[in-house]
């Protein structure tokens, strides 16, 4: 629909709503464009250029979190550890001594749910794999072939770390 329809019809629905209607048309309707220079240099861009190709991209690899599964869970009935408001905090898939591929994901068992407030954070080897997210799913990818060490941290609203799962070794096949 053109932005004239869409203000046109905006004397029969109000304007708030065609606002709401034209901001998904135009999400929509996002199109990334991939030129190549006469270098061989490959750039994206959202905007159409002379010689662009337009890309469809395939969506992200992605999991529901174990909440979406039961979230009518009944609350937790023991109190949660000292500095840790949280009676289950541990890495729940995959499993120590699991096989996985280049690419895995990891899920955490966190009860009762997040806080709004808290973060957690992935170590693989020690090192900070992704940002702190407010998730219960984390996605690895490119992992070389090899043994593992994942262990989730659980940062409070300052960005302080409150607690650590236990580590859980995998091996990456060839």
């Amino acid at each position: 629909m053109s932005r004239k329809a869409l203000v046109a019809q905006a004397k029969g629905w109000g304007m708030g709503l065609v606002l709401v209607a034209w901001v998904n048309i135009t999400a929509a309707s996002s199109t990334v464009y991939r030129v190549v220079d006469e270098h061989g240099n490959v750039t994206f861009s959202d905007t159409p250029s002379e010689g662009g190709e337009a890309l469809e991209l395939a969506p992200l690899p992605g999991l529901p979190s174990e909440y979406a599964e039961a979230p009518n869970k009944p609350p937790a009935t023991s109190p949660g550890q000292p500095f840790m408001p949280y009676d289950r905090f541990l890495i729940r898939s995959p499993s120590a001594g699991a096989e996985v591929g280049a690419a895995t994901p990891v899920m955490l068992s966190i009860v009762p749910r997040l806080r709004d407030d808290h973060r957690v954070q992935l170590r693989v080897n020690g090192e900070i794999s992704q940002s702190a997210l407010h998730s219960d799913v984390f996605w690895l990818a490119n992992l070389p072939a090899g043994r593992h060490r994942l262990q989730a941290e659980l940062l409070d609203s300052q960005g302080r770390r409150q607690h650590r799962t236990t580590a859980v070794t995998i091996v990456v096949a060839e």
